[in-house]
């Protein structure tokens, strides 16, 4: 056999307790020695339990009824064995997992053990399946925290999980599973829950270890962007079964099956004509009812076209005390929000994006009065009436808070799961004492429609819709108040293309159609120029720059928006990412930016006017000269 795996006619089915579901049906691909293929389909479609089946690790409620995993495994010289075949707790089964087959899983902070340090974690596969000491196992353990672009390898030895970055946790994962270099490497959505520059980097990362141990990387994902800058076979999967599979060239330049046609169109991206929508694979319909088109007018004579919220100055620092030598403790001060000032105006659409950690969901949370800042003001026009929202003491804030509602980023983690869909969006009515049960039952219903779902559904728990299903069910909620303000918090991070092209249609019609006005956070620049209207950049608790969405994609000014938009990787063969200029664990350092642009204690800045709402970041004393050029 030539190929590294080569899976023939596989089939998978689960048994529950409604009866059995066959979640793969018939599945052939393979794996050539050093290759990378990608896996791709919609959340539901199979690849996961592909990968699972392959590592021998299916549910106890998963089986495999037909077919063959073959894998040429090197320990035995190229001699094949048939994985399927093999019983999953075996001695043989498990010399492979592991030592010949490795998988990196997509949420890193839950696939580490927050008991152990990250030595131990990493130590413990390579003395399971090899015959090393303890401290020649330290070493090893910190030359591949080294080799995955850890700063500190011998320190972050004896760290926890809990203690790194969204960015090295998953650079700890790979070298978990890259300590007893495999020859088949399993990325199950590795960069899903990371943001485009760490994205960049772990695929980078990828590739250069891929080169270096000649292995073959198995890269399971539904971001076609990624699939086009690291694949070389891809592989379609939906509902189980191969819609399409061949070269990279073949699927992005002459893609056959209408399901990946499909797919490409719902694909969020820079190019998009003005008035451009996405097409989701399934569409949402949706309609509006008298009861939530009807809203409290405006006094007669106010002016309406004004800003919903201001926020100006607003400051945020964190405190923490850890134990050290003799009783003493160390203070750290973190500095999560500097001064950070926008406006959104009525009806509009403010996009905050930045890397993980920068302060957004900071800022979304001073504004909910969640969190106290340091300083700074937060002012809501309420129907003509400017309110300092953090100025208002808190047993008078319930007539404010219906009018500022939040979408969250998780839906799974933000219903209550022992609650019924109707009592969920029914909840905010109740506690708000707005009208008779039996108007509250008709508005639930209107929700429900409005977010294009059936009310015949709503005797149901959440766990029984899809994660795009329950994104619109925390949508609904939000919308029961009529909101003056909602602010979303990375909505649609959780989703996958096609679903999340529903969602962000539905945000762009329920705007039109009810007079929204959204702050949407996100670090997906595709997503937030698809539905912003202006878009603020975050950087390090700093706002660096903020512009009007057509003029900041078109002239991004700043070196750090620069960065941003240079690590979206485009579902195009023709632009591919220029992975020479990614590496680094968690970016480059502001402070050794190119002039003026360099942040940090030595570099005083403010924000200069460039005309046309467009606002930049730099060195005081900057000339317009030094900003443009």
């Amino acid at each position: 056999m030539n190929d590294l795996v080569r899976i023939n006619d596989l089939r998978v089915e689960f048994a529950l307790l409604g009866g059995t579901v066959e979640a793969v049906k018939g599945v052939s691909m393979r794996i050539r020695p050093g290759s990378t293929v990608a896996l791709v389909g919609e959340s539901g479609s199979g690849k996961s339990v592909i990968a699972q089946s392959i590592m021998g690790i299916l549910p106890k409620a998963g089986r495999i009824t037909s077919g063959e995993i073959l894998f040429a495994d090197p320990v035995r010289d190229g001699g094949v064995v048939d994985i399927a075949a093999l019983s999953p707790n075996s001695r043989e089964m498990r010399d492979i997992r592991g030592g010949s087959i490795s998988i990196v899983f997509q949420e890193p902070m839950t696939s580490l053990s927050q008991f152990h340090t990250i030595g131990n974690q990493i130590g413990e596969a390579l003395h399971l399946h090899r015959n090393v000491g303890k401290a020649q196992g330290r070493d090893t353990v910190e030359n591949m925290l080294k080799l995955v672009g850890f700063p500190d390898p011998a320190g972050a030895v004896d760290k926890y999980a809990f203690e790194l970055s969204g960015g090295l946790r998953q650079r700890a994962m790979i070298a978990m599973a890259l300590i007893c270099r495999p020859a088949l490497l399993i990325a199950d959505e590795p960069t899903t829950a990371l943001d485009v520059s760490i994205q960049a980097a772990i695929l980078k990362l990828i590739k250069d270890l891929q080169a270096e141990f000649g292995m073959a990387v198995l890269m399971i994902t539904h971001d076609l962007g990624v699939v086009a800058n690291i694949a070389e076979e891809v592989v379609v999967l939906y509902h189980g079964r191969v819609m399409e599979s061949g070269t990279i060239t073949d699927i992005f330049r002459r893609p056959k099956h209408p399901y990946l046609r499909a797919l490409m169109k719902a694909v969020p991206h820079f190019d998009m004509k003005p008035g451009e929508r996405l097409t989701p694979l399934r569409e949402i319909t949706y309609e509006t009812g008298p009861m939530i088109e009807t809203r409290a007018p405006w006094p007669e004579g106010v002016n309406t076209d004004v800003n919903v919220l201001s926020v100006n100055g607003l400051t945020k620092s964190y405190t923490t005390r850890k134990q050290a030598w003799l009783g003493s403790r160390e203070v750290t001060r973190t500095v999560a929000v500097d001064n950070v000032s926008f406006d959104i105006r009525r009806g509009e659409c403010l996009g905050l994006v930045g890397e993980s950690g920068c302060g957004k969901t900071s800022v979304s949370k001073i504004i909910m009065r969640a969190i106290t800042p340091d300083a700074g003001t937060v002012t809501f026009n309420d129907r003509g009436e400017d309110i300092d929202l953090l100025a208002v003491p808190d047993d008078e804030m319930m007539p404010l808070r219906r009018k500022i509602q939040m979408v969250f980023q998780d839906p799974q983690s933000s219903l209550n799961p022992r609650m019924t869909v109707f009592d969920i969006i029914r909840e905010p009515l109740i506690i708000h004492k707005t009208g008779s049960p039996s108007q509250q039952a008709e508005m639930v219903k209107e929700l429900m429609r409005l977010v294009g779902l059936d009310p015949r559904f709503l005797n149901r728990y959440p766990h029984s819709f899809s994660g795009g299903q329950r994104q619109r069910i925390g949508l609904a909620r939000a919308l029961a108040l009529k909101p003056d303000l909602l602010i979303c918090d990375e909505p649609v991070s959780a989703l996958d293309v096609s679903i999340q092209a529903q969602v962000l249609n539905l945000f762009k019609d329920l705007q039109k159609d009810l007079g929204l006005t959204y702050l949407f956070i996100s670090h997906n620049l595709a997503v937030v120029d698809y539905v912003a209207d202006r878009i603020a950049v975050m950087c390090r608790g700093r706002i660096v720059e903020i512009a009007p969405r057509e003029v900041l994609f078109r002239n991004p000014v700043h070196h750090y928006t620069q960065r941003l938009i240079a690590a979206v990787p485009y579902p195009d063969l023709k632009r591919k990412l220029d992975f020479s200029k990614f590496g680094k664990p968690g970016g480059d350092d502001p402070e050794k930016w190119p002039m003026p642009f360099a942040m940090g204690p030595g570099h005083p800045s403010a924000m200069f006017d460039l005309g046309h709402e467009h606002y930049v970041l730099a060195a005081e004393g900057a000339s317009r000269r030094e900003l443009v050029q």
